[in-house]
């Protein structure tokens, strides 16, 4: 072990300019040479984030020198000319495998009787499916780099509850947990083992699938979100996810003082998400409540127009952030109704979010009403990039959404609302065309007012 540390220099484009002995040799068994981009991407990674932040960054890094690996520890420190390196350490180290025949027999066990196989790194991100994933109708090049919930989303026991969630966290094995394929809403069951780095260090899951027929009407029926599953899942996440966001706001507020400007900024993203997955436990909750056969919506008086300046004043605050202007029906315009505020609220700001979130930078979001003849017809219209004559169908499908890889909810909005909508008399419906942003149109039982 050399304890001495290192130096090198890392100008603002990512060349490594200066390096001292051990660095530079490093550095060129790797293909790099002084005056070209640093090629060590352990460092270069930590050299960036120094940059990006202004602070200096202390990081302990494995970095593979041929074939042993180097276990080093990097301090990158923001200078004028771009982030001055000091590195110490430099234990050498082979890496570790498992004996072959070990490895060898884990995994012809695991494919054993599967329909096909996958892999992901220790973030859950998907960093392979089987070829033979295609037979049942998976696309998996659009899926790798994605997180596992993008191809798959566990589904619940009898009893309500998600054990393979508690297995994923702990990164243990498990065997036959059973799951819905996202994209073709097939069921099957998953087997997975956990991977081990070079420090005996969790490194991600080598897993196998296999299909499950499709059950028939009576299971299926039975295979529902339950009542049990929804009130299990409202009480379970709602309150330490309320904890969670309104701690992260007071760090993100600063209320307690000043704190370093990184942290803020991790305080916000913690709170984005946060409200990200209350969103969905909103969604899932009102999922199994509308499909009960016994669901039911009131008939109240209602102004549409009113209800669409309520929805628009909640939202102005995400618009003012965009730089997006919501232009909302007058007060002096009425739209008389019928429908249960609550519900009519709900989709309002569905809608209206979905128009800010996709509408470019400084762009407009319109809310108009109207009658059409004994109906009464509030628009929701934004400039985004338009939605295509073949998917305008699909995006009132439940867990389907345009383009999966963009922010957004959990495909389930547009799903709900038009269910909440033809619940109370009306429909939700969409015009639009790519390039030309969309109108989306809500309708309802008129009244007399």
């Amino acid at each position: 072990m050399n304890d001495a540390a290192v130096p090198g220099l890392v100008d603002r484009d990512g060349r490594l300019v200066e390096a001292g002995g051990p660095l530079d040799e490093l550095n060129r068994r790797a293909g790099g040479a002084i005056g070209q981009p640093f090629v060590v991407p352990q460092i270069a990674v930590l050299a960036r984030l120094a940059q990006r932040l202004g602070i200096p960054v202390s990081r302990h890094a494995v970095v593979a020198d041929g074939p042993d690996e180097v276990e080093l520890w990097v301090v990158a420190t923001p200078v004028d000319a771009g982030v001055a390196l000091a590195i110490s350490g430099w234990r050498a180290r082979a890496p570790w495998t498992p004996p072959a025949d070990t490895a060898r027999r884990e995994r012809d066990l695991l494919v054993q009787g599967a329909d096909w196989s996958w892999e992901t790194d220790a973030t859950l991100h998907l960093t392979a499916i089987g070829a033979d994933a295609a037979r049942q109708g998976i696309e998996p090049s659009g899926l790798l780099g994605k997180p596992l919930d993008a191809l798959m989303t566990p589904k619940p026991d009898e009893h309500g509850a998600m054990p393979m969630f508690a297995v994923l966290l702990a990164h243990g094995a498990f065997d036959d947990q059973p799951a819905m394929i996202r994209s073709t809403g097939a069921t099957v069951m998953l087997s997975a083992r956990p991977r081990l780095d070079t420090a005996g260090k969790f490194a991600g899951y080598t897993g196998s699938a296999r299909a499950v027929a499709t059950p028939s009407p009576v299971t299926a029926a039975t295979d529902t979100l339950t009542d049990e599953f929804g009130a299990r899942l409202d009480r379970a996440l709602r309150a330490p996810l309320g904890r969670i966001i309104a701690n992260a706001d007071s760090i993100n507020a600063q209320t307690d003082g000043p704190i370093r400007q990184d942290y803020v900024d991790y305080a916000a993203d913690i709170a984005s998400a946060g409200r990200h997955l209350m969103g969905l436990v909103d969604d899932l909750v009102d999922l199994q409540a509308i499909e009960r056969p016994d669901f039911a919506v009131a008939a109240e008086p209602i102004d549409l127009a009113d209800v669409g300046r309520r929805a628009a004043g909640l939202l102005s605050v995400r618009a003012s952030e965009r730089g997006v202007r919501i232009d909302k029906p007058q007060d002096s315009d009425a739209a008389p109704a019928t429908g249960e505020f609550k519900r009519v609220l709900q989709i309002l700001v569905n809608l209206i979010g979905n128009a800010v979130r996709y509408s470019p930078d400084g762009g407009m979001v319109w809310v108009r009403t109207h009658r059409d003849r004994g109906a009464v017809v509030i628009i929701v219209a934004d400039q985004g990039k338009g939605i295509a004559p073949e998917d305008q169908a699909r995006i009132f499908e439940k867990f389907e959404r345009v383009d999966p890889t963009e922010p957004g909810g959990s495909g389930l909005g547009l799903y709900i609302a038009r269910r909440l909508a033809r619940a109370m008399g009306g429909d939700l419906s969409v015009d639009s065309a790519p390039g030309e942003g969309a109108r989306f149109m809500l309708s309802l039982p008129g009244r007399n007012a």
